[in-house]
Protein backbone atom coordinates (compact mmCIF):
# COMPACT_ATOMS: atom_id res chain seq x y z
CA UNK A 1 0.00 0.00 0.00
CA UNK A 2 1.25 3.72 -1.00
CA UNK A 3 1.99 6.00 1.81
CA UNK A 4 -0.84 8.97 2.19
CA UNK A 5 1.54 11.19 0.32
CA UNK A 6 1.86 9.44 -2.98
CA UNK A 7 0.82 10.69 -5.89
CA UNK A 8 0.12 8.99 -9.27
CA UNK A 9 0.92 10.02 -12.06
CA UNK A 10 -1.63 11.30 -14.11
CA UNK A 11 -2.58 11.30 -18.02
CA UNK A 12 -1.19 14.40 -19.37
CA UNK A 13 0.93 15.06 -16.25
CA UNK A 14 3.22 17.64 -17.00
CA UNK A 15 6.72 15.15 -16.86
CA UNK A 16 5.74 13.25 -19.87
CA UNK A 17 5.92 16.29 -21.90
CA UNK A 18 8.52 16.47 -24.54
CA UNK A 19 8.44 20.16 -25.33
CA UNK A 20 9.24 22.40 -22.74
CA UNK A 21 7.99 25.44 -24.56
CA UNK A 22 4.87 24.09 -25.31
CA UNK A 23 4.81 23.06 -21.32
CA UNK A 24 5.68 26.72 -20.88
CA UNK A 25 2.96 28.06 -22.73
CA UNK A 26 0.43 26.20 -20.89
CA UNK A 27 1.66 26.96 -17.55
CA UNK A 28 1.55 29.89 -18.44
CA UNK A 29 -2.29 30.57 -19.40
CA UNK A 30 -2.80 29.16 -16.20
CA UNK A 31 -1.02 31.70 -14.23
CA UNK A 32 -2.70 34.22 -16.01
CA UNK A 33 -6.39 33.05 -14.78
CA UNK A 34 -5.20 32.69 -11.22
CA UNK A 35 -2.23 34.91 -10.32
CA UNK A 36 -3.99 37.97 -9.09
CA UNK A 37 -0.79 40.36 -9.95
CA UNK A 38 1.80 40.47 -12.96
CA UNK A 39 1.46 36.30 -14.23
CA UNK A 40 4.54 37.41 -15.98
CA UNK A 41 6.80 38.21 -13.56
CA UNK A 42 9.70 36.65 -13.20
CA UNK A 43 13.35 37.55 -11.35
CA UNK A 44 15.91 37.74 -13.28
CA UNK A 45 19.78 36.72 -12.15
CA UNK A 46 23.06 38.11 -13.86
CA UNK A 47 26.43 38.75 -13.13
CA UNK A 48 28.72 42.03 -12.66
CA UNK A 49 32.08 42.15 -14.37
CA UNK A 50 33.36 41.02 -11.11
CA UNK A 51 31.18 38.03 -10.76
CA UNK A 52 28.88 39.14 -8.03
CA UNK A 53 25.60 38.04 -9.20
CA UNK A 54 22.47 40.43 -8.55
CA UNK A 55 19.16 39.77 -9.00
CA UNK A 56 15.92 41.77 -9.68
CA UNK A 57 11.96 41.09 -10.76
CA UNK A 58 11.21 42.34 -14.53
CA UNK A 59 8.35 41.36 -16.50
CA UNK A 60 8.37 39.06 -19.78
CA UNK A 61 6.82 40.77 -22.55
CA UNK A 62 7.08 37.68 -25.68
CA UNK A 63 7.86 33.86 -25.67
CA UNK A 64 8.73 33.35 -29.21
CA UNK A 65 6.30 31.41 -31.10
CA UNK A 66 6.77 27.88 -32.94
CA UNK A 67 8.94 27.78 -35.79
CA UNK A 68 10.64 31.14 -35.02
CA UNK A 69 14.71 30.84 -34.74
CA UNK A 70 16.18 31.01 -31.99
CA UNK A 71 13.18 30.42 -29.70
CA UNK A 72 13.60 32.98 -26.58
CA UNK A 73 11.87 34.55 -23.69
CA UNK A 74 11.84 38.18 -24.54
CA UNK A 75 12.01 41.32 -22.22
CA UNK A 76 12.75 45.42 -22.25
CA UNK A 77 14.54 47.53 -20.55
CA UNK A 78 17.73 50.39 -20.59
CA UNK A 79 20.36 48.80 -21.71
CA UNK A 80 22.74 51.39 -19.84
CA UNK A 81 21.07 50.16 -16.21
CA UNK A 82 22.69 47.76 -14.21
CA UNK A 83 21.38 44.79 -15.35
CA UNK A 84 21.44 45.76 -19.23
CA UNK A 85 25.55 46.36 -18.79
CA UNK A 86 25.25 43.02 -16.61
CA UNK A 87 23.58 41.20 -19.40
CA UNK A 88 25.61 42.78 -22.57
CA UNK A 89 28.90 41.73 -20.69
CA UNK A 90 28.29 38.21 -19.85
CA UNK A 91 25.55 37.39 -22.56
CA UNK A 92 24.30 34.35 -20.52
CA UNK A 93 21.44 35.26 -17.42
CA UNK A 94 18.67 32.93 -15.60
CA UNK A 95 15.49 33.77 -14.90
CA UNK A 96 12.24 32.06 -11.93
CA UNK A 97 8.76 32.54 -12.83
CA UNK A 98 7.12 31.78 -9.70
CA UNK A 99 3.52 31.32 -9.43
CA UNK A 100 2.68 31.04 -5.52
CA UNK A 101 -1.03 30.24 -6.18
CA UNK A 102 -0.14 26.82 -8.48
CA UNK A 103 2.86 26.24 -6.35
CA UNK A 104 4.28 26.41 -9.63
CA UNK A 105 8.04 27.40 -10.75
CA UNK A 106 9.87 27.27 -13.97
CA UNK A 107 13.76 28.09 -13.90
CA UNK A 108 15.25 29.32 -17.41
CA UNK A 109 19.00 29.76 -17.82
CA UNK A 110 20.53 30.33 -21.34
CA UNK A 111 22.44 32.66 -23.76
CA UNK A 112 21.16 36.72 -24.17
CA UNK A 113 21.18 38.36 -27.28
CA UNK A 114 19.63 41.86 -28.28
CA UNK A 115 16.42 42.12 -30.21
CA UNK A 116 16.20 43.38 -33.81
CA UNK A 117 15.43 47.35 -33.57
CA UNK A 118 12.06 46.64 -35.35
CA UNK A 119 11.30 44.67 -32.55
CA UNK A 120 12.41 47.17 -30.23
CA UNK A 121 10.14 49.78 -31.88
CA UNK A 122 7.37 47.72 -31.92
CA UNK A 123 6.90 46.65 -28.64
CA UNK A 124 8.00 50.89 -27.59
CA UNK A 125 5.52 51.89 -29.61
CA UNK A 126 2.85 50.00 -27.38
CA UNK A 127 3.92 51.58 -24.55
CA UNK A 128 1.58 53.86 -22.54
CA UNK A 129 2.97 57.34 -23.19
CA UNK A 130 3.32 57.89 -19.62
CA UNK A 131 6.20 54.83 -19.82
CA UNK A 132 7.60 56.26 -23.09
CA UNK A 133 8.51 59.81 -21.34
CA UNK A 134 9.86 57.80 -18.40
CA UNK A 135 12.00 56.16 -20.20
CA UNK A 136 13.81 59.59 -21.74
CA UNK A 137 13.72 60.68 -18.18
CA UNK A 138 14.80 58.00 -16.17
CA UNK A 139 19.20 57.76 -16.46
CA UNK A 140 18.02 53.81 -14.68
CA UNK A 141 20.40 52.66 -12.16
CA UNK A 142 22.26 56.00 -11.70
CA UNK A 143 22.60 58.31 -8.67
CA UNK A 144 19.41 60.80 -8.15
CA UNK A 145 20.07 63.71 -6.62
CA UNK A 146 16.27 64.12 -5.34
CA UNK A 147 12.49 63.05 -6.61
CA UNK A 148 12.15 66.23 -8.06
CA UNK A 149 14.90 65.82 -10.23
CA UNK A 150 13.43 63.13 -11.49
CA UNK A 151 9.96 64.98 -11.90
CA UNK A 152 11.66 68.02 -13.89
CA UNK A 153 13.58 65.05 -16.32
CA UNK A 154 9.95 63.90 -16.54
CA UNK A 155 8.51 67.03 -17.52
CA UNK A 156 11.50 68.00 -19.46
CA UNK A 157 10.99 64.85 -22.30
CA UNK A 158 7.02 65.78 -21.94
CA UNK A 159 8.12 69.04 -23.38
CA UNK A 160 10.29 67.79 -26.15
CA UNK A 161 7.49 64.67 -27.64
CA UNK A 162 4.47 66.92 -27.28
CA UNK A 163 3.00 64.19 -29.81
CA UNK A 164 4.66 60.51 -30.90
CA UNK A 165 7.31 59.79 -28.51
CA UNK A 166 10.47 57.75 -30.25
CA UNK A 167 12.33 54.76 -28.82
CA UNK A 168 15.91 56.17 -27.00
CA UNK A 169 18.63 54.75 -28.32
CA UNK A 170 19.49 53.21 -25.01
CA UNK A 171 16.56 51.10 -24.37
CA UNK A 172 16.20 47.67 -26.29
CA UNK A 173 15.02 44.22 -25.58
CA UNK A 174 16.85 41.62 -24.67
CA UNK A 175 16.27 37.82 -25.52
CA UNK A 176 17.15 34.45 -23.40
CA UNK A 177 17.61 31.65 -25.32
CA UNK A 178 17.33 28.81 -23.28
CA UNK A 179 19.60 26.18 -22.52
CA UNK A 180 18.44 24.69 -19.90
CA UNK A 181 14.22 24.84 -18.08
CA UNK A 182 13.36 23.23 -15.13
CA UNK A 183 9.65 22.76 -14.16
CA UNK A 184 8.92 22.35 -10.84
CA UNK A 185 5.36 21.80 -8.92
CA UNK A 186 4.89 21.38 -5.10
CA UNK A 187 3.52 18.21 -3.77
CA UNK A 188 3.33 17.13 0.10
CA UNK A 189 5.85 16.52 2.54
CA UNK A 190 8.15 18.51 0.29
CA UNK A 191 8.52 15.49 -2.23
CA UNK A 192 8.32 17.83 -4.75
CA UNK A 193 8.07 16.79 -9.03
CA UNK A 194 10.81 18.27 -10.45
CA UNK A 195 11.83 17.83 -14.79
CA UNK A 196 14.38 19.43 -16.62
CA UNK A 197 14.91 19.88 -20.27
CA UNK A 198 18.43 20.34 -21.37
CA UNK A 199 20.50 20.99 -24.75
CA UNK A 200 24.24 21.86 -25.72
CA UNK A 201 22.88 24.82 -27.73
CA UNK A 202 19.89 25.85 -29.67
CA UNK A 203 20.26 23.57 -32.71
CA UNK A 204 20.39 20.77 -30.70
CA UNK A 205 17.10 18.85 -29.57
CA UNK A 206 15.96 19.09 -25.77
CA UNK A 207 17.07 15.69 -23.20
CA UNK A 208 14.76 15.58 -20.16
CA UNK A 209 15.04 14.09 -16.88
CA UNK A 210 13.20 13.85 -13.82
CA UNK A 211 14.96 15.32 -10.69
CA UNK A 212 15.16 14.33 -6.74
CA UNK A 213 13.22 16.98 -4.55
Amino acid sequence: MKPDYYTAPQAGDFAASSDPFALFESWFKEAEAHEPNDANAFALATVDGAGLPNVRVVLLKNVDAAGQTPRGFVFFTNVESAKGRELLGAAKAAMNFHWKSLRRQVRVRGVISTVAQVEADAYFASRPRGSQVGAWASAQSRPLESRAALENAVAAAEAKYPDSVPRPPYWSGFRLTPSEVEFWHDRPFRLHERVVFRRPSADQPWSKALLYP
